[in-house]
């Protein structure tokens, strides 16, 4: 089985204005593509993110920390 590398954070919302992903800075048909283009399309496209995200002024989030609080609130 192969591992698809993949700039997603789980922080999944959509900056309107900038059409892209606030979490990785990808856009939604780059979403929809991921898993079939090549690890070298994927590459060039996470290389560019950064910049993509500083020119759009959004600053990358830091990936979502689950620590399974929530099902302790619902079972409380």
């Amino acid at each position: 089985m192969e591992i698809t590398e993949s700039p997603c954070i789980q922080v999944c919302v959509m900056d309107r204005a900038a059409g892209l992903c606030i979490g990785c800075g990808r856009t939604i048909d780059e979403i929809s593509r991921w898993a079939a283009m090549s690890p070298a399309e994927r590459r060039a496209i996470m290389d560019r993110l950064p910049r993509r995200l500083a020119e759009a002024k959004l600053e990358p989030l830091p990936p979502r920390v689950r620590t399974g609080r929530r099902r302790l609130r619902e079972r409380s």
